[in-house]
């Protein structure tokens, strides 16, 4: 019965951030599909970017995971001087290291032909990439403030914001990218301005929703404008260093998966983004779910309740185990068309659905990881989790793929079946690590 109890109680807290994590990822769906009616190229350059973005972006995230950590440490023992400073610590930390990754990667959009990608949409990339850039900024402080309200069990109000910045993100792409209502038809940079100003505008209304929201003021920062003290920042930075480390391995050997697609002509490239954003959208429940997770665990461990630890993450693998098969069954009999829906050409669209007949496969293995991750973080463990990805994706998966691809001449689908052996090797890996940790806090 108390583990019954424990997995209603993940799942209401679980429903509302993988609604909100799917919205957010509406974004990229909206943009490939939109982008991709203006053909192949303009999908690869989609491909392209977002296999250099995601990078920093997916860092930028994992570093303020702390800020789910510390809030939900906070609210457990009621102290909401320190959820304060949780809040203002983790927009501090998003805004500069926003900006220093967006300096970052403008240098490196200077040389795109590093990358060895089709000479057609390395032309086209470095504008585009460079706008998408700048969003990073506001994003990344967005998402510091929905992980503090997250892991103050107040997620509906910002999903309703997100969603609207998806609404906002899908109508400004329709104007802008196609030339409607009178706007000059701006194509692929079109699709990127959209993005950085439904991503300002998304920052902007969590910031008035916290400042309004009932019960919400005593968690927000009085004063905003203090020196940092280096002691806080350093210790955020001890678990969300090591937290985001654990994320670059995984989405940066899915970046190199873009980057090796290249090596197969447009066609892959473009089939590739099309299954990447299916995998990723359907990623998102598990996701949400490992969100749910790292806050009920901070908050039980926060609160000294040991005996919880284990029931917790057993709820969480049956939950996403659950999600896993039908998200499997999907894949496996509703690929071809998935594909069809963001392109019209029959050879893309084949290569696609060959593709997610091996996203199917490995549901399971990144539900349970993913999971196990995050309870992981919520225990304050994140550096050993972070050398376990970096084995896991990069001594195992990516080896494998290019293996597979070029040694072995299965092209995509080879590069795809690596990044399913990277997951696997991940889900051996933590999950016995979170069932020792358990057991260990509850004796």
């Amino acid at each position: 019965m108390s583990l019954l109890l424990e997995s209603r109680s993940t799942l209401k807290l679980a429903f509302p951030l993988i609604i909100g994590q799917v919205s957010q990822m509406l974004l990229g769906v909206a943009d490939t599909v939109m982008i991709g009616k203006l053909g192949v190229t303009e999908l690869a350059v989609l491909t392209f970017a977002n296999s250099l973005f995601y990078v920093p972006f997916v860092f930028g995230i994992g570093v303020l995971t702390s800020v789910s950590v510390f809030t939900a440490n906070a609210s457990g023992s009621g102290n909401e001087e320190a959820g304060r400073a949780s809040c203002r610590q983790g927009v501090y930390i998003a805004t500069v290291l926003g900006f220093l990754l967006f300096g970052l990667m403008c240098l490196i959009s200077i040389n795109l032909a590093i990358f060895g990608q089709p000479q057609e949409v390395e032309a086209k990339t470095g504008v585009y990439f460079r706008i998408i850039m700048a969003s990073l900024i506001p994003g990344l402080m967005a998402m510091a403030l929905k992980n503090h309200a997250d892991s103050l069990d107040r997620p509906w109000p910002p999903f309703w914001i997100f969603l609207w910045g998806v609404v906002l993100n899908v109508f400004l792409n329709w104007v802008m990218i196609y030339g409607n209502l009178g706007f000059p038809k701006w194509g692929l940079e079109g699709a990127a301005y959209a993005t950085l100003i439904s991503r300002v505008a998304i920052l902007v209304g969590m910031f008035v929703w916290l400042y309004w929201a009932k019960g919400m003021r005593q968690w927000v920062p009085y004063h905003w404008f203090r020196k940092p003290p280096v002691g806080e920042i350093r210790r955020f930075l001890g678990i969300g260093f090591p937290a985001s480390l654990q994320m670059v391995c995984e989405v940066s050997a899915f970046s190199a998966a873009g980057l090796l697609m290249g090596r197969f002509g447009e066609t892959a490239m473009a089939a590739h983004q099309i299954a990447l954003m299916c995998a990723a959208t359907a990623f998102m429940v598990p996701l949400g779910l490992s969100m749910a997770l790292s806050v009920k665990i901070g908050s039980a461990n926060g609160a000294g309740q040991f005996g919880r630890l284990r029931k917790i993450a057993v709820s969480g693998w049956i939950l996403g185990s659950g999600w896993a098969l039908v998200g499997a069954l999907g894949f496996f009999f509703l690929g071809e068309w998935l594909a069809s829906l963001y392109v019209d050409e029959a050879p893309v669209i084949r290569l696609a659905a060959s593709i997610m007949v091996v996203v199917g496969i490995f549901q399971l293995f990144d539900s349970l990881q993913i999971g196990s991750v995050a309870m992981l973080r919520g225990l304050h463990d994140a550096r050993v989790p972070a050398v376990m990805g970096f084995i896991a994706y990069w001594l195992i998966g990516i080896p494998i793929a290019v293996l597979l691809s070029r040694h072995f001449e299965m092209g995509a689908v080879g590069v795809w079946w690596g990044l399913a052996a990277g997951l696997f090797a991940a889900c051996l890996l933590t999950v016995p690590r979170i069932w020792k940790m358990t057991a260990a806090r509850e004796s």
